[in-house]
């Protein structure tokens, strides 16, 4: 009987071959598409519809526009000191006045009134004074009188004691006479140094009251010289001299006191208000520069003068011009002038544009000329102005980046330029 041959199972079929062909070439491709295929999304777009930039490195001035306004280099502003109705206009609006001339002339009844009984009581007051000084006056003189008469009697009594003194050591003369003029001496005598003590007590009193009278005299007159330039103040002049300008004045009209009736402008010069926005009044310091364009020129400007007050979200400043103001400029006029912030210094740049607004400058599409496609990359921005932004980092000096408005890109990271 024969013995069954057993039969050896093949190993690598045709089929198994083909299966771990088809698992390797999977695996292959997987690995292929996971290190060097681009799997980031991607949009189509039209060159010809996007702003591309050249990244360049260049002077970067930090700077931002603003509007300002010319003014006259110095104006003085004209206000009612005192209310009253407009009497008589001597000079219209518009003229070249001379400092010291007349422009109107104010009546005020009540003021009139007013001032000439502050007048009366001064001059009262003043007859006061001079009364007190002439009671003082007379009094002294009577005692110098008394002090006189004192001296006098005194002198005749001493002269007839000293005569009497001899006789009565030669007993030419009795006892009691001679006591009874010694007695009337020593009267006399005592009676004169109580009449200089009171004297000379007075006599320092009396310095010292007219002293007082003099100075309260010497006020009396200063108030009545200031209650009569009350009145000359119905008198509006020139300040200076300069073009005037004025509201509207007619004879008869009200004006009130403290009222700005008009100015008076230097025209030797020129000067530009400007206002700025709050957000900047940290960093706007005097001397900062400005320019711009008149005439075909630039013209430079510096600030002279901040105005820290904030009204309406703004501040002001002065700017006066660092040579002579341009011939053609008038006052009034509005110019637009490019405000430097700071030093320039090289930096690299790229120009402003839409894609800011989506992006917030945090990151741009830089273009690969040899591929046609832009890739989006992260980068930082710093300083700007009106015409560019500072980056600090993500691209270098000579790239493309897309700087026209992103708002049709979506969240794509790759650009595909037809």
């Amino acid at each position: 009987m024969g013995m069954d041959r057993k039969i050896e199972k093949k190993t690598w079929t045709l089929k198994r071959f083909l299966m771990i062909a088809g698992v390797l070439a999977f695996a292959s491709l997987s690995v292929y598409a996971f290190w060097f295929m681009d799997v980031r999304s991607t949009l189509n777009v039209e060159r010809e519809k996007l702003t591309i930039a050249t990244v360049q490195e260049d002077t970067f001035q930090e700077f931002i526009q603003v509007t300002g306004t010319v003014q006259p280099i110095q104006t003085i502003y004209l206000d009612a000191i005192e209310g009253g109705v407009v009497q008589e206009v001597f000079l219209e609006s518009g003229t070249m006045v001379e400092e010291g001339d007349t422009i109107l002339t104010l009546t005020n009844s009540g003021l009139q009134l007013q001032v000439m009984q502050q007048t009366s009581g001064l001059y009262d007051q003043i007859n006061n004074v001079r009364n007190s000084r002439l009671n003082l006056e007379q009094n002294t003189l009577q005692l110098q009188d008394q002090l006189a008469s004192a001296k006098s009697q005194m002198e005749i009594l001493k002269s007839q004691y000293d005569r009497q003194k001899k006789l009565v050591e030669r007993d030419l003369i009795s006892e009691q006479e001679f006591q009874t003029t010694k007695e009337n001496y020593e009267y006399q005598k005592r009676r004169y140094e109580l009449t200089y003590e009171s004297y000379k007590k007075d006599s320092i009193q009396t310095i010292t009251q007219l002293r007082q009278l003099n100075n309260s005299e010497d006020r009396m007159f200063q108030n009545l010289e200031a209650v009569q330039q009350i009145l000359d103040n119905l008198s509006v002049t020139a300040p200076i001299s300069g073009q005037l300008s004025t509201i509207e004045l007619n004879q008869g009209q009200s004006i009130s006191s403290g009222e700005r009736i008009g100015q008076v402008d230097i025209m030797d010069g020129y000067k530009v208000r400007v206002a700025i926005d709050e957000y900047h009044l940290s960093r706007i310091t005097q001397g900062l520069r400005g320019s711009f364009p008149f005439d075909g020129q630039s013209h430079e400007l510096v600030i002279t003068k901040i105005y820290p007050v904030i009204n309406n979200g703004q501040f002001e400043v002065d700017m006066e011009f660092v040579n002579k103001a341009p011939e053609g400029l008038r006052r009034g006029q509005t110019v637009r002038i490019r405000l430097e912030l700071g030093e320039s210094a090289s930096a690299v740049q790229i120009p402003r544009g839409g894609f800011y607004q989506t992006t917030g400058g945090n990151w741009v599409f830089v273009v690969n000329e040899s591929e046609g496609k832009a890739y989006r990359r992260d980068i930082r921005l710093g300083r700007q102005n009106p015409e560019y932004f500072e980056v600090l980092n993500g691209v270098s000096p000579g790239e493309k980046v897309i700087t026209s408005s992103y708002d049709t890109f979506g969240d794509n990271e790759v650009l595909v330029l037809e």
